[in-house]
């Protein structure tokens, strides 16, 4: 692998600005306090930080509603410290990416306000603007991801403008080639500035059906699985017109054709749409995007047959592309408590770590995974977000994932001097940074060890992957890079488990700071939450691929 293909296999953890560390005494995070920690976060062993938006906003929806694709809101520092940041970052030996929101902006964008006014603005079309049917109606039938319809009047223009997110979050039309190439420009502006990558926000969504055609509604028994409340009307729908429009592929094309001007630089594309894995594969086949990832594993399915079958059905579609992996971010309850977990909460933290991180792909690491840390319980009084607060109790919004960083046991957990922007749970300082720092069987040292372990694993890096069939609720594939194989094997449960695999293991393989499982006679005896990773002399292979889905399984490593 070479430098310039720094993102295979990469683990990369990201960073959420607000929530990180305040170094201004304002209660907010800033980018003085990701210097600050860059440190602690190189020695974790991940190989790039992923940074949530920080540029120029309102903060409607904290970040993701950009006034200014070029500026550093004055919440979180200055551009210059944006430049010691990647400077710093890079003398660690750490790739930076950072988020780019290119389908929506806030309406306190000055693009937006000149399409506002009229009509016959010079950036009147720049927007996605529509006629209200006779009766007074909005256009179609779209919904909004936050709830309610996906249009708002504007008496200036006397129409309505499409805002798939929130109201303050107006869409750009990609149509107009005059917003593709300024679009352009925004991200080239960061490439040039020596920005190793960009993660792309709901980088489906760029483009609308021009037709604007209702979309199909949904039936009760589909509506399931996507991640959206029971009580969201968005969930009614299938999102077949405004967004993952045929148009974006070659607006995707003439993004790598930039980003191809930048060595060493890559994309990676958070995906959601009716077939996530299957756009996925589209989006990431020939020269798009790098990487793509999706919300698949980002649900309360926590089965190992959910996650066996999830890995072979994109490995069956997936061609040339590059899979990343993700079990946590700012949008989605952390994954411990998604999982179950109480009171075994650090040794099954430890081996969710370790499973994400020997998939096939890349890996997203959201802050505090490393520290094993649950979802936080913030009451309604003290909820910041937009869509907890319009869905309560059913839905308690996201905030329960971005309370701050608890660096040590002290009240703020070190984050802070002044109250935090979210408050920081007791149990979370109770996991603090400092207090696990020096135990050395914490989540945290065992997140370091393993890290570090599995860049000695060739074939956990860049190997291609095939699924075995085991019963829950064991997890077991093998990995394989020119020509050697390593069987893993994860026990899902707080109990000890037996199960019978058909290898024959030439050694077991230490050094991943799990509770170790054997192997004796055809059969694997694992732990609770403990893990087998063992080098194989032989597997048969036919008695490991679960179905046709999986024959494919190597062909993205070795393209």
């Amino acid at each position: 692998m070479t430098d310039t293909q720094w993102w295979r296999g990469a683990v990369v953890y990201q960073i959420y600005p607000r929530s990180f560390l305040d170094t201004d005494g304002d209660g907010v995070g800033d980018l003085p306090g990701i210097v600050d920690k860059l440190d602690y976060v190189a020695r974790l062993g991940v190989d790039a930080i992923w940074v949530s938006p920080f540029f120029k906003s309102p903060m409607a929806d904290f970040g993701y509603d950009i006034a200014d694709y070029r500026a550093v809101d004055p919440l979180f520092g200055t551009l210059a410290d944006f430049d010691r940041l990647l400077a710093k970052a890079h003398a660690l030996g750490l790739k930076v990416m950072i988020d780019q929101v290119l389908s929506h902006t806030s309406v306190e964008h000055e693009w937006f306000k000149q399409s506002r006014q009229s009509r016959d603005d010079s950036r009147a079309d720049w927007y996605v603007w529509a006629d209200a049917r006779e009766d007074g109606a909005p256009p179609n039938n779209w919904l909004s991801l936050f709830g309610g319809v996906a249009w708002k009047w504007e008496p200036r223009r006397g129409q309505y403008y499409l805002h798939n997110f929130l109201s303050s979050q107006p869409d750009l039309n990609f149509h107009n080639p005059q917003v593709r190439a300024a679009v352009l420009g925004e991200v080239e502006f960061w490439l040039k500035r020596g920005v190793d990558g960009l993660r792309l926000d709901a980088i489906n969504f760029c483009f609308h059906d021009k037709r604007l055609r209702d979309n199909p509604p949904k039936p009760p028994e589909k509506r399931v699985g996507r991640g959206f409340s029971p009580d969201n009307p968005y969930a009614f729908q299938y999102h077949y017109y405004n967004n993952t429009q045929p148009e974006n592929l070659a607006f995707l094309e003439e993004l790598r054709a930039l980003l191809d001007r930048y060595p060493g630089t890559a994309a990676l594309g958070e995906i959601s749409s009716e077939d996530s894995l299957a756009t996925t594969a589209e989006y990431t086949r020939g020269r798009r995007l790098h990487m793509g990832y999706s919300f698949e594993l980002l649900t309360d399915d926590c089965s190992a047959a959910y996650v066996r079958d999830t890995v072979n059905r994109l490995e069956a579609v997936l061609d040339e592309g590059w899979p990343c992996w993700a079990l946590s971010n700012h949008d989605v309850r952390r994954a411990i408590t998604r999982w179950g977990g109480t009171d075994a909460a650090p040794a099954l933290a430890k081996l969710l770590n370790a499973m994400l991180c020997s998939l096939r792909g890349s890996v997203c690491l959201y802050q505090g995974e490393e520290l094993g840390l649950g979802e936080a319980d913030v009451p309604y009084e003290a909820l910041r977000d937009p869509y907890g607060i319009a869905f309560w109790p059913n839905f308690k919004g996201r905030d329960g994932c971005r309370t701050p960083m608890p660096w040590t046991a002290d009240a703020n957990g070190g984050f802070s001097g002044a109250e935090p922007w979210l408050p920081v749970p007791e149990r979370h300082r109770l996991s603090s940074v400092a207090e696990q720092d020096r135990d050395p069987d914490s989540v945290l040292n065992a997140f370091r060890a393993f890290l570090h372990w599995r860049k000695t694993q060739p074939a956990l890096v860049l190997g291609s992957i095939r699924m075995l069939d085991t019963p829950e609720p064991v997890l077991a594939f093998v990995r394989e890079y020119a020509g050697e194989e390593i069987l893993a094997a994860f026990n899902l449960s707080a109990a000890e488990v037996r199960v019978e695999l058909p290898f024959v293991v030439a050694e077991s393989l230490d050094g991943h700071a799990l509770p170790a499982g054997m192997h004796s006679e055809g059969y694997v005896t694992l732990p609770a939450f403990g893990a087998l990773y063992a080098r194989a002399d032989r597997i048969a292979v036919s008695s490991l691929l679960v179905g046709e889905d999986a024959r494919r399984a190597g062909e993205g490593a070795r393209a």
